[in-house]
């Protein structure tokens, strides 16, 4: 499932994520749970990922949120360098809706002025599918 496509505003990366959590402490009474996480992107982004995670809730009532954010070090269309990806999560009654931005401004090397958002889809067996939509200058010496 690899395929990148190209527009004249923006292009499309596609591909899977395997994520690690590893829990940390708890903030605010136990309230608020901290995660470090680490993930491995493999598609059209091919890096290694590092962060951290904080939720709040009870997801097995289907409520909750949590908050990260990433370092994303590696490729996207064969340009190297890092970003920063923020996320935002909520659980409403069951029904999940995610948020997925790239950091304006926090692109380094190949991939400085990097913009974008990211849709995810988690299949039935887990699998983490990433579809994201970008912009970057066309001088990838830029």
């Amino acid at each position: 499932m690899r395929t990148m496509t190209e527009t004249s505003d923006s292009r499309t990366a596609t591909g899977t994520f395997e994520v690690h959590l590893s829990p940390q402490t708890s903030e605010a009474d136990g309230a608020i749970y901290r995660f470090g996480l680490t993930k491995t992107w493999s598609g059209d982004i091919t890096a290694e990922g590092r962060g951290v995670m904080m939720s709040g809730g009870d997801p097995a009532t289907g409520n909750a949120g949590y908050v990260a954010i990433e370092l994303v070090v590696g490729t996207l269309e064969g340009r190297e360098g890092t970003f920063l990806l923020q996320q935002f999560g909520d659980l409403d009654r069951g029904a999940e809706t995610l948020h997925y931005q790239v950091v304006n401004g926090s692109g380094t090397g190949a991939l400085a002025d990097l913009r974008g958002r990211m849709d995810l889809t988690i299949d039935d067996s887990g699998v983490h599918r990433y579809t994201l939509q970008y912009h970057l200058p066309d001088d990838p010496t830029h």
